[in-house]
């Protein structure tokens, strides 16, 4: 892995205007991780993709982060801070699909943790449970009993909720609660943290500045782009000040 250069930052913000936030993840995971193909990434559980993500964003941007909420309660708007450390709940390993076993009311099953082409596949469900049904059939590989073959319709409830069970256990970075307490109100609530959508928040700001700071430099100095964003952060706003002076 490696951290983001101007330069990516650039091409991964002007790919992912028309991408869907699935594929923007996996476009920012291309440059960051340009050891793994693009089937080992979209192979990554979705666990495994954001510890990914968080540790790209680390040594991109560093571990301290900076984010905004609204309070569901009186709609006050609250500033609030993490620490990468803090919310990493998994180290990152090498794409590896592994399978799981479970028993339970005498059936057998065999599992595998949902991936970013199992969300692709469910993205135009509007109907919850049928992407979730669908979501889990993609990722039972095989349920039996006694034997049998095992149909997924003919899981009980108990079962089903089992696997959902295990594959957060398995895959605990999928799912990050931000615990946040509002000071206007003090109403307390949780916040589901989306790195992926906090990522290309950050990547969208970062690009919109070099593109100003290029737009700057290049009409002063004449410079070409690519000069400009090969130049260190600190040398870069060195001659900005200088033009600002």
């Amino acid at each position: 892995m490696r951290s983001l250069s101007a330069h990516h930052i650039l091409r991964i913000w002007e790919i992912g205007q028309s991408q869907h936030p699935l594929d923007r993840a996996l476009t920012v995971l291309a440059f960051g991780c340009p050891e793994m193909s693009p089937s080992q990434l979209a192979s990554l559980s979705i666990g495994q993709r954001d510890a990914y993500l968080l540790t790209l964003r680390e040594i991109t941007f560093g571990d301290k982060m900076n984010g905004l909420a609204e309070c569901p309660n009186c709609g006050d708007r609250l500033e609030f801070d993490i620490n990468i450390p803090d919310i990493r709940v998994a180290e990152i390993l090498s794409p590896k699909v592994e399978v799981y076993n479970l028993q339970m009311e005498g059936v057998e099953l065999q599992f595998r943790l949902p991936n970013s082409q199992d969300l692709a596949a469910i993205v135009g469900y509007k109907d919850v449970k049928i992407a979730n049904e669908l979501l889990m059939q993609r990722c039972i590989l095989e349920a039996s009993h006694k034997g049998n073959s095992v149909a997924y319709q003919d899981l009980s409830v108990a079962v089903v909720n089992q696997v959902v069970q295990q594959m957060a256990k398995w895959d605990p970075q999928a799912e990050i609660l931000l615990n946040l307490n509002c000071p206007a109100c003090e109403h307390s609530w949780q916040l589901l943290f989306d790195i992926v959508s906090f990522f290309w928040t950050e990547l969208t700001a970062r690009a919109k500045r070099l593109l100003q700071e290029v737009h700057t430099l290049a009409r002063f100095y004449g410079w070409r782009e690519a000069d400009i964003l090969s130049m260190s952060v600190v040398r870069r706003q060195l001659y900005l000040d200088l033009v600002g002076s």
